[in-house]
């Protein structure tokens, strides 16, 4: 483990690998870990840098302060990321990350080769309406609510299940592997600065000024609204290549990582 000091904070990553840099940032509940499925397929042909963002593992947070923003940590990785040399990188993230390495595009392109986007997290507002015939699923929000009410009264093994079950459906929770569920654990207190983190919704003008190179991918067997998004952010953002993860849900470079790393290093390469 290595760290960058950025913005004032000590930020920690891992480095595999040797080539260009590919930094990848973690989602919802995840550190630098979130990748180790994947790091090895990846480290072929680049120098993976998986990043924990503020406040997650390796620290404990304990919840206090006003620093847990969408807008911080997109300024976070901006900081980290013109630290990585030699530059441009490629920045890969993962569902909340995912909307992070979108808004770094939007707002710092000059740092960025290539962008990847693994089911963004995030809503769609007005100017980005979602295919007509789209079935109808309870927003995440709702689950993430229920799950840091369940954290405050102290019920962090339920919290995890609703917020994990509510991506990948009922009965899900029991067939994650202990060592990922220990990643989910000792990240649990971030959940309760997310609930004010203050991200805003995708807009069409948003997408539409993505410029960099951009691979967004989904899981074949990914529900609801994040089945959705990244389909509907693909027609909008020019020149944007599609993947699907077949037989695989929201984690999908844990659930199939060799074809997870073909389709990114394919990418990458092109």
């Amino acid at each position: 483990m290595q760290t960058f000091h950025v913005n004032g904070y000590d930020m920690a990553y891992l480095e595999v690998g040797e080539g260009h840099p590919l930094v990848c940032v973690h989602g919802t509940l995840g550190d630098f870990r979130t990748w180790y499925s994947v790091l090895g397929p990846l480290s072929k042909n680049h120098r993976v840098i998986s990043v924990s963002l503020r406040h997650f593992f390796p620290e404990h947070w304990d919840a206090v302060g006003d620093d847990y923003k969408m807008a911080q940590h997109v300024a976070d990785t901006i900081a980290f990321i013109e630290q990585v040399k030699p530059g441009p990188v490629d920045l890969m993230g993962h569902s909340r990350g995912g909307h992070i390495a979108f808004r770094v595009a939007q707002a710092r392109p000059d740092l960025l080769r290539k962008l990847v986007l693994a089911e963004p997290g995030g809503d769609l507002d007005a100017s980005l309406p979602v295919p007509e015939g789209t079935p109808a699923h309870p927003p995440l929000a709702a689950r993430t609510v229920r799950s840091v009410e369940m954290i405050r009264a102290g019920d962090i093994e339920c919290a995890l299940q609703n917020f994990y079950e509510g991506i990948e459906g009922d009965g899900s929770w029991r067939r994650v592997p202990a060592a990922a569920k220990q990643q989910l654990r000792d990240n649990t207190l971030t959940f309760l600065g997310q609930i004010n983190e203050l991200r805003r919704p995708y807009t069409l003008s948003d997408a539409q000024v993505i410029r960099t190179p951009t691979l967004l991918i989904g899981g074949g067997a990914t529900t609801g609204s994040l089945s959705v998004m990244w389909r509907v952010l693909a027609e909008h953002i020019a020149g944007a290549k599609t993947a699907v993860i077949p037989n695989a849900g929201h984690w999908m470079f844990e659930q199939a990582p060799l074809e997870f790393g073909e389709v990114v290093s394919r990418f990458l390469a092109e």
